[in-house]
């Protein structure tokens, strides 16, 4: 476990680096572990001291420079709305005319958690709210790559990093989020192929469970007794701290090698085996394979109320069932089944419907 910063190696001394949405969560996470490793770090977002953009958050750039400070780096706090242009343009001009050159971009503005209305599909949802999440959660990526790339061209080991929500092709529970998310993996996929030739990587990373400060507050805890919250919930016993993906993130652009990778998306947990990286209290979660588990023994258990309920409802009827593709049938009905629905939806109530959607294959004589 690391207890001190002082005799930590810094690999990346001398790299500048930009963390566009630095003011908490994630951003902050690496932008500290960026300042571990001994970067110089521009920290931008749009909260500062004494002018909160956030409603409810306190956090600021200024505090998460300090950290990269603190912990080895080079913290500079600017203040930029990555979604207008002219002062993504002008933070440009400023690395530009600091250093000549940019080595490490990581796209991390988010701003969407107030945005997304959970639980409502796209004809129900708030049109512009869902809109504004792509404005700010795609478009401030695409305008601060468009203006920052050409100080990265023909850089040896230049990286761009696109934060991202998980790496799979899975519905992530809501349209306009779920287009969020995968459009920034596909930004990284459509920038390793456009950059190809010029030296640059651009890959996709996800943390797993993120203990932001955001999610310290709902569950009403803190990092000091977080795991006071795994009573009420399991699954937070397997959740990370920013600052794991951010010492992810961190060695890959360390790694000469991180080429190789240019054009995927990749996990914070598969990350950590790779570089052998630890959280701030020396744990490695994995978040990939606790959750694939925890799937696993969620999907046992809707196949043992499904049958359950056949007997008791259709007598005789057999359950065919796809683990692969998620589907469940009875007869002819047929009931795919979201991820997200093993853990946020009642097994009875998902086998009910396919049993209701049996019935009604049935001749009226026979119901």
């Amino acid at each position: 476990m690391r207890s001190s910063t002082a005799d930590l190696p810094r690999p990346l001394r001398g790299t500048i680096a930009l963390v566009a949405g630095a003011t908490r969560g994630t951003g902050r996470g690496i932008a500290r572990a960026l300042g571990e490793a001994g970067a110089t770090v521009y920290c931008t977002g749009r909260s500062v001291r004494g002018q909160p953009a956030t409603a409810g958050r306190n956090e600021t750039i200024e505090e998460t420079a300090d950290l990269v400070t603190a912990a080895g780096g080079q913290g500079i706090a600017v203040r930029v709305d990555h979604t207008i242009p002219d002062e993504v343009h002008a933070l440009v001009d400023r690395v530009r005319a600091d250093h000549g050159a940019l080595d490490l971009l990581v796209n991390d503005v988010w701003g969407g958690d107030d945005l997304t209305q959970w639980g409502k599909s796209l004809w129900e949802h708030s049109l512009d709210d869902g809109l504004l999440m792509q404005r700010r959660a795609v478009h401030s990526h695409i305008i601060t790559s468009h203006f920052a790339i050409p100080l990265m061209l023909d850089r040896s080991g230049a990286l761009i990093v696109e934060v991202t929500d998980g790496i799979g092709p899975g519905y992530r529970g809501n349209v306009f989020y779920d287009l969020a998310k995968v459009s920034v993996i596909r930004l990284a996929v459509a920038l390793a192929y456009e950059l190809r030739n010029r030296g640059v990587t651009a890959v996709a990373v996800t943390p797993g469970f993120l203990r932001s400060e955001r999610m310290l507050d709902l569950f009403g805890v803190t990092e000091a007794n977080w795991r006071d919250h795994i009573a009420r919930d399991p699954h937070w016993s397997e959740s990370e701290t920013p600052l794991f993906v951010g010492r992810c993130i961190a060695a890959l652009a360390a790694d000469p090698q991180h080429w190789r990778m240019s054009g995927r998306a990749l996990a914070s947990w598969d990350l950590a085996e790779q570089y052998a990286i630890d959280d701030a209290d020396g744990r490695r979660p994995h978040w990939g394979r606790y959750i694939a588990a925890q799937a696993d023994a969620k999907w046992n258990e809707l196949l043992t109320r499904t049958r359950d309920e056949l007997a008791r409802r259709a007598h005789g009827v057999e359950l065919a069932a796809d683990r692969e593709t998620m589907t469940l049938r009875a007869g002819d009905a047929t009931r795919a089944v979201l991820e997200p629905e093993l853990f946020f939806t009642d097994a009875k109530s998902i086998a009910g419907e396919l049993l209701d959607r049996y019935e009604r294959t049935l001749p009226e004589r026979s119901r």
